[in-house]
């Protein structure tokens, strides 16, 4: 298969969500099938609800700074598929992509031939395959995992990582995980084994407790908000300068390259993972953390955009209460002029809580549907907005690309337009705006 064809081949097995079928099982027979790839290479896996995909970026930056040959995955993807998997900081080519998709793909239609499986793997099993062939080709020495939904069915885990950790754990995905915050931790905890260092966050206590318990039945001592934090200074537009203290070492006014007040317990977890890592042979110095910490890149997450001739583009895929909570602090804290809010998200999400959170900042909310089919209509957001915004302040483009451009017309120069609601949405508008963007 070509590039496109193996992107069509992926895509007809079903949304990655739709379509996912929990379970370890198919991910093991397949990887197994590939030669275990995972087995080359020693990795780390992070789960959580809100964080995640920063503090993989964070530590994968840190690692490369150290000169670590490393293997990112993370997801959804943006743009292109192939942004899910990067090797020492460049994501795979189409070719490579290709390539590994056609092993991937003769390998679960030959299980399934022969009866090994009763169904084929899922669009994120294989690319969970497609990513760890290619970082044993690459010659990797440590891969750095992303936990897709979940942990406990979730085919990253297959990998069974020495060295886990868990973000602060928040409700979301409800549907699949179970509705309380006690069920959803019980599912992102078990990526806790016998045997693994286990860096955990700063969580709610009724999550606490849950990741403590499965600590415990496991024989684990975890390492629990074990990073202290020091703000020093914030400056316009949310970049923060922080000292950072843990049980091994303290980092002096360290500035953070990714925007928000939440990123500072994101990368104090990153610094712990990558203290960790010490402990397994790693050689990570002092120098090399601060130094990734001060060039990681992650898009989508409070990503400023300069749109030529127009008003400051604001990007953040914040699909959930949890992290609406957290983009509306940082609106209320660094944004002071004229906000227009560009609003998409999937019909499956806490709509009505987010827009609770979100919509009254808004002086214009624009109100829009990303091409994808668990996307809530543009009808079922307007219902919603009418609580919250006078109905003259509201304006209906079911086009993403459409809808920017309104928000653009409405949104004075000194303003800021933040797009929202669902990383798909977002990576709609990067497809779109790749002439004007000045940094992606």
């Amino acid at each position: 298969m070509n590039f496109s064809e193996s992107t069509q081949y992926l895509l007809s097995l079903g949304h990655e969500t739709l379509a996912m079928k929990l379970g370890l099982r198919n991910t093991e027979l397949l990887l197994e099938s590939l030669g275990s790839p995972q087995k080359s290479y020693e990795s780390v896996q992070i789960a959580g609800t809100n964080g995640k995909g920063s503090t993989a970026a964070t530590l994968d930056a840190i690692c490369r700074a150290a000169r670590i040959p490393t293997g990112l995955y993370t997801s959804p993807h943006l743009v292109s598929i192939t942004e899910r998997i990067s090797i020492e900081g460049l994501k795979i080519s189409e070719d490579a992509f290709a390539k590994f998709a056609s092993e991937v793909r003769t390998a679960a239609e030959g299980l399934l031939a022969q009866g090994t499986i009763e169904a084929l793997p899922t669009f994120f099993e294989q690319v969970t395959a497609i990513a760890l062939l290619a970082f044993r080709a690459g010659n990797i020495k440590l891969a750095i995992l992303e936990t897709g939904l979940g942990g406990r069915l979730d085919a990253t885990t297959v990998v069974r990582a020495n060295t886990v950790a868990i973000t602060p754990v928040a409700l979301d995905h409800q549907e699949y995980l179970g509705e309380t915050l006690e069920d959803i931790a019980f599912e992102k905890a078990a990526i806790i084994r016998p045997g693994v260092t286990a860096i955990i966050a700063n969580q709610l206590p009724a999550a606490l407790e849950v990741i403590l318990q499965r600590s415990r039945d496991c024989e684990v001592e975890p390492v629990v908000g074990g990073c202290q934090a020091f703000e020093l200074s914030s400056k316009p537009g949310g970049l923060f300068q922080v000292t950072f203290q843990t049980s091994e070492d303290r980092y002096e006014k360290v500035h953070l390259a990714l925007r928000g007040r939440h990123q500072i317990e994101n990368t104090g977890l990153a610094i712990q993972l990558a203290e960790s890592l010490r402990h397994r042979g790693f050689v990570i110095p002092k120098a090399a953390i601060i130094d990734g910490i001060q060039k990681t890149t992650h898009m989508g997450r409070l990503s400023q955009v300069s749109l030529n001739g127009g008003p400051l583009l604001l990007l953040d895929g914040a699909h959930n209460p949890s992290a609406a909570r957290i983009l509306r602090d940082y609106l209320d804290e660094f944004v002071s002029g004229p906000l227009t809010l560009v609003f998409g998200a999937m019909r499956d999400k806490r709509l009505a809580e987010i827009a609770a959170i979100l919509f009254p900042r808004a002086n214009y909310l624009v109100l829009t549907q990303p091409d994808n089919p668990r996307a809530a209509s543009t009808e079922t957001l307007q219902k919603l907005a009418e609580d919250f915004v006078p109905s003259q302040k509201i304006r209906v483009v079911p086009n993403v690309s459409d809808a920017l451009q309104r928000a653009r017309d409405v949104t004075p120069a000194g303003g800021v337009i933040c797009a929202t609601g669902s990383l798909y949405l977002i990576g709609e508008l990067a497809a779109s705006l790749r002439g004007e963007l000045a940094k992606y």
